[in-house]
């Protein structure tokens, strides 16, 4: 009878493992080069200010909200606040979703297609805002269905999640590949722009957590969808603590396990491998290390390293995009990159939470309001935070 190994056995699982990771990173690598090569925000805007109705999402989060208001540009001159609970704020109507609404959608798509029913709307397009999105370098959009708008989170006081959010930008470059995409692979619900009509015709009426992706997947599905990013980094708010993040992170995951049977049958497992991935990176190098500290050495194991090194240093690429985006200082640059480790590592906690134990409800994530940022930026003037790049947030010493 052929017996099997115990060496076999972990060198089957390690390759295993290393092809899912490779699967994976190559995709990410055809994203970021080949597919987003020609790719450029070439500055061309069809529509105008004018052409845009500016709406707000928020529970109840009233000073956040008007530093949100205070942000969008003066030549935006329809905006509207969709709330949970009544308010007052200066600049924008607001609308109370009331609790007798019924619809298929639950928690924030709810409110969205609430509005969407109720709230007028004579222009081109809706531009939907989280409470802490802060409109920046806004001067229109270009004709597409839906249009992205990237962001750039501020830092609010927890470094590791900042770190986090960091290695989140830099991931995010694949992005410039996705309008070569049937189906973008995610959307950002906190700067998105929706043609209406195409609005109308899809709606949010679905239940689901991620009503972002959720939305454009069924738009692509339901008769294609013409799709544009634009590098406008919104700037929005990293999580106000890990735990807040492990939390965030476990709904995006469990949206997206939820939401995957919307993908047509080819996409499904280059998608599935990305989620299995994200939750399970931290493995990879450990598994290698465990490799190396069995009593006897198993065949093949040195393609296999190089292999794992080639596709590890990927995630510094990462970050090194990140803190590209971010303008650190060199040194500063050189220190995030070093914490390359951690961050994957903490980053992948909460995916791992959400692949384990999905989440059905929406959970909101704190915010804060501009002066309880101010507070941690005291080197901030007033008008200064759409334009801070972070660097006093981890490292300051070395960045300044």
């Amino acid at each position: 009878m052929f017996e099997v190994s115990e060496a076999t056995v972990l060198a089957g699982v390690l390759w295993t493992a290393l092809g899912l990771y490779g699967l994976s990173t190559g995709w990410w690598l055809v994203e970021a080069t080949l597919f987003a090569r020609r790719w450029e925000d070439d500055g061309e805007r069809r529509w105008g200010a004018e052409d845009v109705q500016v709406r707000i999402l928020t529970v109840d989060a009233r000073e956040v909200v008007q530093g949100t208001i205070d942000a969008v540009p003066e030549a935006v001159d329809d905006v509207h606040v969709v709330a949970e609970r009544p308010m007052e704020v200066e600049g924008a109507t607001v609308h109370v979703v009331p609790e007798s609404f019924d619809c298929e959608a639950t928690n924030k798509g709810r409110a969205v297609e609430w509005a969407r029913r109720t709230v007028p709307c004579d222009r081109e397009y809706v531009l939907y805002l989280d409470e802490d999105t802060l409109m920046t370098r806004f001067d229109g959009l270009p004709d597409a269905d839906v249009v992205q708008f990237t962001e750039l989170p501020l830092f609010t006081g927890p470094r590791l999640a900042y770190l986090c959010e960091v290695f989140r930008v830099g991931y995010q470059f694949e992005q410039r590949g996705f309008h070569r995409l049937t189906y973008p692979l995610y959307a950002w619900g906190g700067g998105i722009a929706v043609r209406r009509r195409v609005e109308e015709a899809v709606t949010w009426d679905a239940r689901t957590i991620t009503e972002d992706t959720n939305f454009v997947w069924r738009a692509a599905r339901d008769g294609g969808l013409s799709y544009r990013l634009v590098d406008g980094r919104f700037r929005n708010q990293a999580p106000p603590s890990l735990r807040s993040m492990f939390r965030q992170r476990r709904r995006w995951m469990s949206g997206s396990i939820t939401d995957g049977g919307l993908l047509p049958v080819r996409y499904r497992p280059l998608y599935f491998t990305r989620v299995v991935v994200w939750a399970l990176s931290p493995l990879v190098p450990l598994l290698a290390a465990c490799a190396y500290l069995l009593p006897r050495p198993i065949p093949g194991l040195g393609p296999f390293t190089a292999a794992t090194a080639a596709l590890l240093g990927v995630l510094f690429v990462h970050m090194a995009l990140g803190a590209r985006t971010y303008e650190k200082h060199p040194l500063a640059a050189c220190a995030y990159l070093l914490l390359t480790p951690l961050a994957v590592s903490l980053h992948a906690v909460g995916a791992l939470w959400g692949t384990l134990r999905p989440v059905e409800e929406f959970e909101v994530t704190e915010k804060v309001t501009l002066d309880e940022i101010e507070e941690v930026h005291p080197e901030l003037e007033e008008g200064e935070i759409e334009a801070h790049d972070g660097r006093g947030s981890l490292f300051e010493e070395l960045a300044d």
